[in-house]
């Protein structure tokens, strides 16, 4: 059973009295691959005994029980060495990574140009792609979020000073406005001095450059 220790976590025995069969999977995406079906010779004589048994009873039923308790050892025995080979069988479609030690298919899960795992080395034109949409679905959440005055403001609007509430009442500003709704204070100072006509630093109260109060 040594050669089968490195499937023992991601198998499925499919194994009947008839034959032996199993499936291993992908640790990574889950796919499936199952073994060619094994016929078990004895089962199939057992079966047969089992039928007369159950239909004849006498010599047919103590051949059944006789054939039953041999079947148990020979059936055992079968299996592992199934179990062994389908291991065999199905190695070539696997590839340990040396990272992260999960065992993948080859086919879809495997970086051969990395030497990992696609979970350890994705593929970086499909990361690129993933990325790309990813960004593509932020930016459509964010235009259908914003509302439509919000739409228009540029680049300019983003770096004059915005107030968040009236500095005359203290109400809360909904939009980006130049008065309060609710008293009408003044909420945009001048962008130029009134005086010289010197461009104003946003905030300040008086002109840099003539020293003429802001309005």
């Amino acid at each position: 059973m040594s050669d089968s220790i490195q499937f023992s976590r991601n198998y499925s025995d499919k194994s009947t009295e008839q034959g032996f069969q199993f499936e291993f999977f992908c640790d990574r995406c889950s796919n499936g691959f199952r073994t060619s079906f094994r016929p078990y010779a004895i089962g199939k004589i057992s079966s047969a005994l089992g039928t007369a048994s159950s239909l004849f009873g006498g010599v047919f039923s103590t051949a059944a029980n006789a054939s039953e308790s041999v079947r148990s050892a020979n059936w055992e025995r079968a299996h592992d060495e199934a179990f062994v080979e389908a291991a065999k069988e199905l190695r070539p479609q696997f590839m340990q990574c040396p990272r992260c030690s999960a065992w993948v298919c080859r086919e879809k899960c495997w970086n051969t140009k990395k030497g990992l795992c696609k979970g350890c080395a994705p593929d970086l034109g499909v990361e690129m792609s993933a990325a790309q949409s990813s960004r593509s679905v932020e930016e459509v959440w964010a235009h259908a979020a914003m509302a439509e005055e919000d739409k228009k403001l540029g680049e300019e609007n983003w770096r004059e000073t915005i107030r968040a509430s009236c500095p005359q009442c203290g109400a809360p500003q909904a939009t980006n406005a130049k008065f309060c709704p609710e008293c009408g204070a003044k909420l945009k100072s001048s962008e130029f001095c009134t005086g010289c006509g010197a461009k104003l630093v946003p905030g300040a109260k008086f002109c840099a450059e003539c020293g003429q109060k802001a309005g």
